[in-house]
């Protein structure tokens, strides 16, 4: 049998001075292991610069997203700029066949006004302060040419300076609609997955929680509010509103919207409510809120986390979709859906009013589903080293 004397203090040299390294939390874990995501980082910083663009961009461009300037619509980002001797400056000639003063910055000086048309030779003649121009449209594409009847000397591409990613039909600035209807669509989807994700947790948790008959009654609610199309829901909406826009389309996503987080959260609240701590908590009389508050939904985090983020993408292109149909946000707001819409009437001559707002769409889209993908892997417990 051991007695003190045969356990001796060891010496001072002996003793190990290492402690263990600190642990980590759960939380910690899954943001060290989400940070190894590359596609998820790169989504995440292209959120964080499409954030920033829409809120502060439309400050930096000088354009306001509804204000008009129809002598220079439908100018494109890249120009191409004719040149004649005798003119400091070049023209460029737009789908609508207005001839408009471009400097050697690319900046769009202004519309040269016409001042006669010959129709049967089918030239429209222009004066400057520099001379005189016709603009042969007696074939396609039309011909600028000078006061001679010579086409222009040299033919150059020059960057809009002006309007970095072109105008609209009406003049208004694409680049600063871009950035205003990409802060439309963000506040839609945040604000309507922030309110599903409320109502679906609530309801979701409660349902699974419960089980048995109410569950089942709960969730054929779910199913019968699944079935309604959600273009005739919003139609709905509109007309007990009586007018469209922001407010109608987050009621309308939000309304409907909720259903797949409710089902999500009901699975693993049937999961959970069996588990040992569950229990131990009944056992102490612990109440059903309290247990829901607790112990199911923190624990459903991770899930609740993955299908909110992918929630998101899904309500940008439904709104976008909405208002490109004509039933979502109403003009003169800039959406990108109704950009999209707008850009359909010159789709063959300006083919970049519709690209730029689609472009936008898809990059919102995979951005957020690149770090939904992200947060799915670090949250899944069996990566867990």
């Amino acid at each position: 049998m051991s007695t003190s004397t045969d356990w001796d203090l060891l010496p001072a040299d002996r003793v190990d001075n290492h402690s263990l390294p600190p642990g980590r939390s759960y939380w910690r874990d899954v943001g060290q292991r989400l940070r190894t995501r590359k596609l998820a980082m790169v989504g995440a910083g292209a959120l964080l610069v499409i954030a920033f663009l829409a809120l502060f961009g439309p400050m930096i461009t000088g354009h306001s997203y509804n204000s008009q300037n129809p002598s220079v619509a439908n100018v494109p980002p890249v120009m191409r700029v004719m040149d004649f001797p005798g003119f400091s400056d070049g023209f460029f000639v737009n789908p609508s066949l207005k001839v408009i003063e471009v400097s050697s910055s690319g900046k769009l000086i202004g519309q040269v006004a016409p001042t006669g048309d010959d129709m049967i030779k089918k030239r429209t003649t222009f004066e400057t302060s520099e001379g005189r121009l016709f603009l042969d449209y007696s074939q396609t594409p039309a011909r600028l040419l000078d006061s001679n009847g010579n086409p222009a000397t040299r033919t150059s591409l020059r960057w809009n300076t002006s309007y970095l990613l072109g105008t609209d039909t009406l003049g208004r600035d694409v680049l600063t609609r871009t950035m205003y209807g990409s802060r439309i669509s963000l506040a839609v989807a945040i604000v309507a997955t922030l309110v599903n994700v409320l109502i679906g947790v609530v309801y979701g948790s409660i349902s699974g929680y419960l089980g048995g008959t109410i569950d089942g009654a709960m969730m054929r609610v779910v199913d019968i509010i699944s079935t309604i199309p959600l273009a005739l829901y919003v139609i709905l909406i509109k007309v007990v509103l009586g007018s469209g826009g922001f407010f109608s389309i987050v009621i309308a996503l939000a309304s409907v919207y909720w259903v797949d987080m409710a089902r999500v959260v009901r699975s693993q609240a049937l999961s959970l409510k069996n588990q040992e701590f569950v229990l131990a908590a009944r056992t102490i009389g612990t109440s059903g809120a309290a247990i829901l508050r607790r112990h199911i939904v923190p624990n459903a985090m991770g899930p609740i986390l993955v299908t909110g983020t992918m929630l998101i993408p899904s309500a940008i292109f439904i709104e976008a979709f909405l208002s490109f149909i004509g039933i979502g946000i109403a003009p003169p707001m800039a959406s990108l859906g109704t950009m999209s819409n707008d850009a359909l009437a010159t789709l063959a001559t300006s083919p970049y009013q519709l690209l730029i707002p689609a472009a936008a769409i898809c990059l919102l889209m995979f951005a957020f589903n690149f770090l939904g993908d992200g947060l799915r892997e670090a949250l899944d417990p069996r990566l867990r080293s």
